[in-house]
C-alpha cells in the first residue's frame, strides 16, 4: 500500500486532525509541506548477522508534535559497538520515507537502540524499521501528539501489572489489534521482580520467568526485561502503538519506596541504592522512553489543545516509608507526609497551574480516592495513607479552581470509576456535588486478584465510588478524549490461561466538561474512523 503526501492530508483532515504546516515551502494541493527529502539507501554487502538479530522487535513511545522516540534491541553474534541504522516512511513499503539515520550501540546499554527521532513534519502517522549486519527489523507503527487544535479527538489504552508468570498477555493483544489508539498509558509494574514459585506459587503459575532467581542486579533486570520484550503480545502492541509507561514498584521490588522496600534485604540483596540505579538503568535502556535529568521518570506528554499528560511517580521518587498496618482509621497518628516529595509536588503544581489544555491527565500508580471499609482506611500504599501529600494535593486543587482533571490508576488488579473527593465532608454522594476530580482505575493485564472478597464492603462503605467490577477480571480500558468529555470504556477477559483471552465489553464511565464528577454511559465510544492502517504482519524478517 502506498500513500502520498496528499493522502495523507485527506486522512488527517477526515480524523478531525489539521495537518502540520510548513511556511515558506513547497505546496502539495495547496497545503504547506515541505518535500520529502532524498536519503540514501541501505546497503550491506557482507555476511549477514544471526537471523535472530532483533527477536526483541521494535517499539516506540513518549509522542512530540514534532518527533518520538524509537527502540529496537539487537543480538549480535560478537560482541563490540555496532551501527544500527533506521528510518521513517509515510508507508509500509517505505516509498515515502522521510527520515534516516544511523545510531552506534555496545554492550554497555545492553546493545539496546533508542533513537530520538525529529524534525518530522509530514503527518502524525508514520512507519519505521532497523537494519543491522543485512539484516530487517519487523516494521513498526507509531503516532506522533498533535499541536494545538489539530486534534478535536483522542483515545489511548489505559494498563498496568503484567506478571509473566501468571498468564498470558492477551489484554495487549487486544490493544495491539486497535488501529484508533493514539498510544497505551502503562501506569506501572511493566513487569514484576519476583522469583519463580512466588507471587504466583509455583502451583498456579502458568510460565516461568528468567531469570529464575529475584531481579536484583543490573544483568537480572535486563534478563527479565528481555524476556518480556519477546513475548508475541508485548512485541505486537510495541509495534503498532507508541506506549507512555512510568513504573510502580515491581520494576524495583515489591512495596518500594525512597529509602527501601518490603521485598527488600540489605543484608541479603545488597544496598537499595545499588538495586534501584540497575533497575533504572535497565528500564531506560528497555523502555522507549525519553532520557530526562536524572533520568527521573515524572514528566508531561502534551497532546495540543486537548490534553496535557502528567505522568507521576508515586513509588520511588519521593515517597516515604508505607504504615505498618494495611487497614487504619482516618485519625491515625504517625502516617507519612510525602508520597511525590517536595520536587515532584511543586513541579505537579506548576505544571497543572500553567496548563491551557482542556483536560489534565494523570498517570497515575496507586489509587486516590478514599477505600474506606468499615470505618478504616483500607491499603495504607495508596494517597490516603500519606494524608499530608494527599491533602495539599486536594486543596491545591480546589483552592486554584483546577477543572477537569482526570486520573488514571493501576496497581490494585481490579476496575473502579471514583469521584476524587477532599475527604473533608464536603462530598454529597446523593448530587456528587464537591468532587475534585474523576479517577479510572484499570484491571490487570495478568496479575492475580489480591481484594477478591472485599470490593463490595468497599464500594458500600465509600459513596464517591460509582462503579467498582463485583467479579474480577483481567483486562484494560480505552479513554476517548473529546472537547466534551473524557470516556472511559473496560474490557475484560474471560480469562488468561492457554484457550482463553476472548475480550467483552464490561463498562463505560465519563466525566464531563466542567463536572468533576462521574456519570454511567450506555455503552462503548463510537469508533474512531478513519484511523491509520497497522503495520503489516511480521513476515521474513532475515
Amino acid at each position: 500500500m502506498k500513500f502520498s503526501r496528499r493522502d495523507v492530508i485527506k486522512g488527517m483532515g477526515a480524523a478531525g486532525l489539521t495537518p502540520m504546516l510548513a511556511s515558506g515551502c513547497g505546496s502539495d494541493s495547496g497545503t504547506n509541506l515541505p518535500p520529502l527529502p532524498e536519503l540514501p539507501e541501505y546497503e550491506f554487502d557482507g555476511t549477514p548477522g544471526p537471523e535472530t538479530m532483533f527477536e526483541h522487535g521494535v517499539a516506540s513511545g513518549d509522542p512530540l508534535p514534532d518527533g518520538v522516540i524509537l527502540w529496537t534491541r539487537v543480538s549480535p553474534e560478537v560482541d563490540g559497538e555496532i551501527e544500527v541504522w533506521w528510518e521513517m516512511a509515510l508507508d509500509t513499503e517505505f516509498t515515502q520515507r522521510t527520515a534516516q539515520g544511523t545510531q552506534m550501540t555496545d554492550s554497555s546499554v545492553d546493545h539496546t537502540v533508542k533513537v530520538d527521532a525529529s524534525d518530522l513534519v509530514w503527518g502524525r502517522e508514520y512507519y519505521y524499521r532497523f537494519f543491522v549486519q543485512g539484516r530487517q527489523s519487523p516494521i513498526g507503527r507509531t503516532r506522533l501528539a498533535p499541536s494545538g487544535d489539530q486534534a478535536s479527538r483522542l483515545r489511548f489504552g489505559l494498563c498496568s501489572c503484567s506478571n509473566y508468570g501468571f498468564g498470558f498477555f492477551y489484554g495487549y493483544r487486544h490493544m495491539a489489534a486497535r488501529s484508533d489508539l493514539d498510544a497505551v498509558i502503562h501506569v506501572g509494574d511493566y513487569f514484576y521482580d519476583y522469583e519463580n514459585g512466588n507471587f504466583p506459587t509455583e502451583e498456579n503459575q502458568v510460565r516461568l520467568r528468567e531469570p529464575a532467581g529475584e531481579t536484583i542486579t543490573l544483568e537480572d533486570y535486563r534478563t527479565r526485561l528481555g524476556q518480556f520484550h519477546r513475548d508475541p503480545d508485548l512485541a505486537e502492541l510495541h509495534r503498532q502503538v507508541p506506549l507512555i509507561v512510568v513504573w510502580d514498584d515491581h520494576e524495583t521490588a515489591n512495596n518500594s519506596w525512597m529509602g527501601g522496600a518490603e521485598n527488600h534485604d540489605p543484608e541479603t540483596e545488597g544496598s537499595w541504592e545499588d538495586r534501584v540505579a540497575a533497575a533504572r538503568q535497565a528500564f531506560f535502556e528497555w523502555i522507549p522512553i525519553r532520557e530526562t535529568p536524572g533520568r527521573r521518570l515524572y514528566r508531561t506528554v502534551k497532546y495540543g489543545d486537548l490534553a496535557d499528560i502528567f505522568m507521576l511517580d508515586t513509588r520511588i521518587e519521593g515517597r516515604e516509608e508505607q504504615f505498618s498496618a494495611i487497614a487504619f482509621p482516618p485519625d491515625q497518628e504517625g502516617l507519612p507526609d510525602q508520597l511525590l516529595g517536595p520536587e515532584q509536588e511543586a513541579w505537579l503544581q506548576a505544571e497543572l497551574m500553567n496548563s491551557t489544555a482542556k483536560w489534565r491527565i494523570l498517570g497515575n500508580q496507586v489509587v486516590m480516592s478514599f477505600w474506606n471499609l468499615g470505618g478504616l482506611l483500607a491499603n495504607s500504599d495508596q494517597w490516603h495513607g500519606y494524608p499530608g501529600a494527599r491533602g495539599r494535593f486536594m486543596s491545591f486543587l480546589r483552592d486554584n479552581e483546577i477543572s477537569n482533571v482526570v486520573v488514571l490508576t493501576g496497581d490494585v488488579h481490579s476496575s473502579w470509576a471514583m469521584d476524587v473527593t477532599v475527604g473533608d465532608g464536603s462530598y454529597d454522594g446523593t448530587t456528587q456535588d464537591g468532587a475534585v476530580a474523576v479517577e479510572f482505575v484499570t484491571p490487570g493485564i495478568t496479575s492475580p486478584f489480591e481484594i477478591e472478597g472485599i470490593v463490595n464492603a468497599i464500594r458500600d462503605s465509600s459513596p464517591h465510588i460509582r462503579y467498582v467490577q463485583e467479579e474480577l477480571s483481567r483486562g484494560y480500558v480505552a479513554v476517548d478524549v473529546q472537547a466534551d468529555k473524557v470516556q472511559a470504556d473496560w474490557y475484560f477477559l474471560d480469562g488468561v490461561g492457554e484457550g482463553q483471552g476472548n475480550q467483552s465489553f464490561g463498562a463505560a464511565w465519563a466525566g464531563m466538561d466542567g463536572q468533576a464528577r462521574l456519570t454511567e454511559m450506555d455503552g462503548p465510544e463510537t469508533d474512531n474512523e478513519d484511523t491509520p492502517p497497522l503495520a503489516p504482519p511480521n513476515l521474513d524478517i532475515g
